[in-house]
């Protein structure tokens, strides 16, 4: 028991103190340092641009990349996650910000924290890599196309108030108002979209985002160019975190949000472990998932408590981290506390920050989260792999991504179902020896049925593939579909990988009919996990332990025994 307890505790040691006990050197610290001051300025726009997109001030998106980003880091089982506030985000938290308020957002929040820290005790985190890669796709896609359409307003400078929240609503206010374009405002977003894809082009290691940032702030300032900046429409960014608070509970408020904070949850959990997975193709070390789940669930209860919102592990920042440097947590770290001190000293440049060049980012983010050349393949691929995404994206764009998530998972589930119903069948094996048989693919198989001698009387049928619910009435079929009934029905079994509850269920109701109509039911092929698994489930004594052999040659031999 202790030594369970120990393995246990050591799962859950945080990569930060494990690289400590490696020995964290003078050289790793430079690396980190400038690795983490340079991610530092990446996140700065993108986390105010991510508040504001969903729905809530600039500053709420700060809060969240300084104190959620440092715990990540510091509890997180990956030693160059970087995490923040994401896009994959925004049109959840929106959601809820724009049915709950914030405080119904903080409490979803703080409920998700707790379910990934379930998760990570839990040990789901090997599970959530079973979410089918058509579903990732589609629902990514989708808020790709969702941010997109978001900043339209202030990208042109619209004036929209409030813009309707749903897809086509939204794109019919837009063409409706498409005369009440800003041309400053257009001018801005442009150049800043510009310059963004004009330095990852040409100076690829430069921090373009910020850059390009910088220079549309300081145009607008230059010129005085009448638009929407930050101070304008949200006031001046505080130069300091808010101190710790709980939002008011209320049982109804839980009950109202709860399901948003399943989705939450899922998608900060599958995001998270997605970027470690991420980090560790680059870097070649491997992440602890677990670990790092319950270090996302803390963060995030750590991001409310000082009002910010949900966080995860980032992609994109995460990447850049690696090719900037960074090698242990210490540069996510950095990171935070680079956003902590230009927060503090200068916040009032910050607030100067025109809308139209954080809507450009935003832009930029949504195409770099588009996916779009996995999007093509896939529809170019399975129909059911392209179904599965087309649902999943539509469900996206134009209902939820709550249910988009669920619906594509059970459509994944459900195609999969089939796919291995599909590759079940059950023959008669005499068949084979009207065939050509030694030019039979199993022609080697010492065990094949042309090598054997089948009394008149006897029928062999085998079993191919998994005997689950799926194809559970396949052998009732067979049974339907014989002209006579044999004396003798032995049934191969060597090819089951696998048998649940409702195959056995059908293994016994045919054992049943086989006694009601005098046949000797023989099992042949049942050995090693397979024979197990009828001892356990009652089959072996239905049958009889005298009717179940580990090959057909046995069975055969003991069949010419019977009068």
């Amino acid at each position: 028991m202790f030594r369970k307890f120990i393995a246990l505790f050591r799962e859950f040691v945080p990569m930060s103190v494990i690289c400590w006990r490696e020995g964290y050197r003078r050289e790793l610290f430079f690396d980190d340092l400038r690795a983490g001051i340079s991610v530092g300025l990446i996140a700065l726009p993108l986390a105010m641009a991510f508040a504001i997109g969903s729905g809530v001030d600039p500053e709420r998106g700060l809060y969240t990349a300084i104190f959620a980003g440092f715990l990540i880091s510091l509890l997180g089982g990956s030693r160059v996650q970087i995490g923040g506030p994401t896009g994959a985000f925004i049109i959840i938290v929106l959601d809820v910000v724009i049915r709950h308020g914030y405080d119904g957002l903080a409490i979803a929040t703080l409920l998700a924290g707790v379910m990934m820290i379930l998760m990570g005790l839990a040990r789901f985190g090997v599970f959530l890599k079973f979410i089918p890669y058509p579903v990732t796709v589609g629902f990514t896609t989708g808020i790709a196309l969702v941010i997109f359409s978001s900043q339209m307003k202030d990208f042109f400078g619209l004036c929209i108030n409030p813009v309707p929240a749903k897809f086509l609503d939204k794109w019919t206010a837009y063409a409706e108002n498409v005369m009440s374009c800003t041309p400053w405002a257009s001018l801005i977003a442009v150049t800043t979209l510009f310059l963004i894809f004009f330095f990852r082009r040409y100076k690829p290691k430069w921090p373009n985002v910020i850059i390009a940032i910088a220079l549309a702030t300081i145009i607008s300032i230059i010129f005085d160019l009448p638009m929407d900046t930050i101070q304008s429409k949200f006031g001046s960014i505080p130069n300091s975190l808010p101190m710790p608070s709980f939002p008011a509970f209320t049982l109804e408020k839980v009950r109202s949000v709860f399901p948003d904070a399943i989705a939450i949850a899922l998608l900060g959990a599958i995001e998270s472990l997605l970027s470690a997975v991420v980090g560790d193709g680059m870097t070649g070390h491997r992440h602890r998932s677990n670990c790092e789940l319950v270090a996302q669930g803390l963060a995030n209860i750590g991001s409310v408590l000082v009002g910010g919102i949900p966080a995860t592990g980032a992609i994109a920042r995460t990447s850049a981290n690696i090719k900037l440097g960074g090698k242990t947590p210490m540069a996510g770290m950095v990171h935070a506390v680079t956003l902590l001190l230009i927060m503090v000293i200068c916040a009032p440049l910050v607030s100067k920050v025109p809308l139209a060049s954080l809507a450009a980012v935003l832009i930029y983010v949504a195409w770099n989260m588009s996916e779009l050349p996995h999007f093509y393949s896939l529809l170019r691929g399975p129909w059911s792999d392209a179904l599965v995404l087309m649902t999943t994206f539509l469900l996206t764009v134009l209902v939820d991504l709550t249910v988009a998530v669920q619906v594509g998972v059970v459509l994944s589930a459900m195609l999969f179902v089939k796919r291995m119903s599909d590759t079940t069948n059950i023959k008669i094996c005499k068949a084979l020896v009207e065939e050509n048989a030694y030019e039979y693919p199993d022609a080697h198989d010492s065990d094949i049925i042309f090598r054997k001698d089948v009394p008149e009387d006897t029928v062999v049928f085998e079993i191919n593939g998994p005997f689950f619910f799926a194809v559970s009435d396949l052998l009732n079929e067979q049974w339907q579909n014989m002209t006579t009934i044999p004396k003798i029905f032995i049934l191969r079994m060597r090819k089951v990988s696998i048998i649940d509850a409702t195959g056995v269920r059908a293994l016994n109701d045919f054992i049943l009919k086989c006694h009601q109509h005098q046949t000797v039911l023989l099992l042949s092929g049942v050995h090693g996990r397979l024979e197990e698994l009828l001892a356990d489930t009652g089959i072996e004594a239905a049958a009889g332990k005298d009717h179940v052999f580990p090959d057909l040659g046995t069975a055969l031999k003991f069949a010419k025994t019977l009068p």
